[in-house]
């Protein structure tokens, strides 16, 4: 993992994080080793810290 990843997965919103992982082709890089271990782990501390409705809410604008 690069620090320019690292450092934009830190800063992304819970929507960009939620919308990277919807939407980024299959097999992308991010979602592979080190890299994905850690966007996945940033995506599940973010979804609890915004909670439900905002989770609700970034899911329907992304469109699922």
């Amino acid at each position: 993992m690069n620090p320019d990843d690292k450092a934009w997965i830190d800063s992304a919103s819970y929507e960009s994080l939620l919308d990277r992982w919807r939407n980024a082709p299959i097999g992308s890089r991010w979602f592979i080793g080190d890299l994905g271990t850690y966007l996945a782990a940033v995506l599940a501390r973010k979804r609890e810290e915004v909670g439900n409705a905002e989770h609700v809410r970034a899911s329907k604008n992304i469109g699922w």
